[in-house]
């Protein structure tokens, strides 16, 4: 039977319409810019990424230099996520998987989504290449021990080819959820018991995914996050005293690689319009040098706040900024917030109005403040509360809110 004109026609421009947007998507060439490269050919996804967010593509041993010591077996694992930027590009993220020493329970291992902090921006900084901090790898061996399978992501942009968009909310929580979403559903063993855990960035990063989840995965079965020095805003002191200001201060070092985030939505920034003639070179060094090395090539240049920021009065940075906030203070499942007494990280000072905010929002939040620490000593410390949290949101049991803790 030959179809009417019109019909036909609508027919070809509905399959045109459906194949502009069904096309396939592909990892982006590598731009040393980006601090792309010297990392494996594992790395590297040369395939159509498939549509679907989740998905595990492949796997292969983690050397045991960079394994950890209560794993029975570790994996590095490459899979798929949507691109935190445009929010619908398929892209490829690489992470590692970690198995407890044991016989799992009945149903499986419950799933840890770890979310690292601040590391670089460069592919050599990714976790699963370069390894971990000995404070985070005692942190994750606590899990293992506690019977927690733990997959870590690289978070979009480290490890594989492409710009890092750091702290982009939505980017880490997509990079957190999808690696739950494909170790449960690709690796035999694991039960679909999720929780969210991260420190910093990564602190960051599980809230975020907690606040994504219900809508971004609605299927994974998330029980609950946990989180530490999260970052809740990024109001920077708008006055140093002249003291604080020409003292040498290494975190400097994050501030140049949010400039290269802000880039990625703003190519046409300029550094030069943000940092002295004397900051210039360790800022384009930050393109490839990890967290560790800049810290060190910033206090061996001399840098302070006086003699690296220049005072810029633009807006350029305005579409980055928009991206690090949440998209909801509401979380269907309970949330653990641990910070430091002594927390002086700008961007995450503010974490006990983040606990309150978040309880105000109708959320159920057990907080925690520590009484002298800062924000790297809080992530260990923590665990005495944590690891009671985890179990009970693990097996269903209700937590009681502390939403204004004391320092204890």
């Amino acid at each position: 039977m030959k179809l009417p004109h019109s019909f036909a026609f609508g027919l070809s421009i509905l399959a045109f319409s459906m194949g502009v947007f069904a096309a396939d998507a592909y990892a982006p060439k590598p731009d040393p810019l980006q601090g792309d490269g010297r990392v494996s050919a594992f790395y590297t996804w040369d395939k159509a990424i498939p549509a679907t967010p989740g998905k595990l593509l492949r796997s292969e041993p983690l050397d045991k230099t960079i394994s950890l010591a209560n794993a029975a077996s570790a994996q590095r694992i490459l899979y798929t996520s949507t691109n935190g930027i445009d929010n619908k590009t398929p892209v490829v993220v690489s992470g590692a998987l970690f198995l407890p020493k044991g016989t799992p329970p009945k149903g499986g291992w419950p799933v840890v989504s770890w979310g690292h902090g601040t590391v670089g921006v460069a592919d050599v900084c990714a976790p699963s290449w370069q390894g971990r901090s000995y404070r985070d790898v005692e942190y994750l061996n606590r899990w293992l021990a506690e019977g927690f399978a733990i997959v870590a992501t690289d978070y979009q942009g480290l490890g594989v080819p492409g710009g890092h968009p750091l702290l982009n909310s939505r980017m880490a929580a997509y990079g957190i959820l999808d690696a739950a979403k494909a170790v449960v559903a690709g690796v035999p063993g694991l039960a679909d018991k999720v929780l969210i855990v991260g420190q910093s960035q990564g602190g960051a990063g599980a809230f975020a995914a907690a606040a994504y989840a219900a809508t971004y995965a609605p299927d994974l079965g998330v029980k609950g996050s946990v989180g530490t020095g999260v970052i809740y805003t990024l109001d920077y002191a708008k006055n140093p005293s002249e003291e604080v200001r020409n003292k040498v201060d290494p975190t400097l070092a994050y501030g140049f690689y949010t400039l290269l985030a802000a880039q990625q939505y703003d190519p046409s920034i300029n550094p030069a319009d943000f940092y002295t003639d004397k900051a210039l070179p360790i800022f384009e060094q930050a393109r490839t040098s990890c967290l560790f090395a800049l810290e060190g090539d910033v206090e061996g240049l001399g840098l302070s706040i006086a003699n690296t920021k220049k005072d810029y009065k633009g807006k350029q940075l305005a579409p980055w900024l928009a991206q690090v906030s949440y998209p909801t203070l509401k979380t269907s499942k309970p949330i653990f917030i641990g910070t430091g007494a002594e927390d002086t990280t700008p961007a995450a000072a503010t974490q006990t109005k983040l606990m309150q905010d978040t309880c105000n929002a109708g959320s159920v939040v057990e907080g925690h403040l520590y009484k002298g620490l800062g924000h790297s000593a809080t992530v260990n410390a923590s665990l005495r509360d944590s690891i009671p949290f985890a179990h009970k949101v693990i097996n269903d049991q209700p937590i009681t809110p502390i939403c204004a803790p004391t320092a204890q």
